[in-house]
């Protein structure tokens, strides 16, 4: 086994591996619950779930979502939950994409970018939050019994 096997395959590596996952999800809901807020403003972003056959206030819970999603994601509070609680507005993201292709690079973006999204939430459910979240401090709480708590992240 080479020195970089040996490395990626240490327990360390294992712990590291949810974490990157789960910050970068998180970012990337923060920053498109930010586009929402700042460049498309809320109003646009009314105008453009209507646009895609969704009820126009539609707009405040996804962007809901994507805030408080993505900072539970980065702060690693309840991350299954979390992920898979995110899988709907992906889903919903899908619709807008299909009819462009594959290739978010397409003309009105392909979906591929939010079927990755998509994955990355179930791979992250699957998964964890890793060590180092609030999920896993709760988990290293020693419970009154002596024993230590599960983890549920």
């Amino acid at each position: 086994m080479s020195r970089i096997e040996s490395v990626l395959s240490s327990p360390a590596a294992r712990d590291v591996g949810p974490t990157v996952l789960r910050v970068a999800l998180g970012a990337v809901f923060l920053a498109h619950a930010g586009a929402k807020a700042f460049i498309f403003t809320f109003a646009g972003t009314v105008q453009f779930f209507a646009a895609h056959g969704f009820p126009g206030w539609t707009a405040w819970p996804v962007f809901l979502a994507e805030l408080l999603g993505g900072l539970a994601l980065v702060a690693g509070f309840r991350t299954r939950w979390v992920a898979l609680g995110l899988v709907p507005v992906m889903l919903g993201a899908l619709k807008p994409h299909l009819a462009n292709g594959w290739m978010f690079t397409n003309s009105g973006g392909g979906w591929e970018y939010v079927a990755f999204l998509l994955l990355a939430l179930v791979a992250q459910a699957l998964l964890g939050s890793g060590p180092y979240a609030l999920d896993g401090a709760r988990a290293r709480r020693v419970a009154p019994s002596g024993r230590t708590a599960s983890a549920v992240g």
